[in-house]
């Protein structure tokens, strides 16, 4: 007796084209890869602000180059008013495991400010790209 198994990936139907070319479109708007931010930053391209929504000390031992710290616990209308309401913010944290780039996307989000979540955070940019980053004295 042969026992035939239910493909798992076929279980749930594929979304027509139409409606799958408007999720992915839909997805690009919302985030951007390590690969996509270097490129730019490499070509004089960067026309946006990396936000690194980590701890103080975390940042210190490790950041995407131009990075600014800032937790996304301390992401307040008072502390954003500095930047124009057109910037468009990056935002990462440690990687797939993190949701504090989303976090942050929400609260700038609600703020009005266009974002997009740098997916794999440091760990894709440092460990699987290799990009360059920089460091500073972490104090024990």
């Amino acid at each position: 007796m042969t026992i035939r198994h239910k493909s798992q990936v076929r279980a749930t139907d594929a979304a027509p084209s139409a409606e799958a070319n408007a999720y992915f479109r839909r997805k690009l708007g919302c985030e951007t890869d390590p690969s996509d931010v270097y490129h730019d930053m490499q070509h004089d391209l960067a026309d946006f602000v990396v936000l690194d929504v980590r701890s103080p000390q975390d940042y210190a031992r490790s950041h995407v180059p131009g990075a600014i710290n800032l937790p996304h616990a301390q992401i307040t209308a008072h502390r954003m008013q500095e930047y124009a309401p057109e910037t468009l913010f990056i935002v990462y944290c440690w990687g797939p495991g993190c949701n504090g780039a989303t976090k942050a996307a929400i609260k700038l989000s609600d703020l009005g400010y266009p974002v997009k979540e740098m997916i794999g955070g440091i760990e894709y940019w440092e460990v699987r790209e290799g990009y360059p980053v920089e460091r500073e004295a972490v104090i024990s």
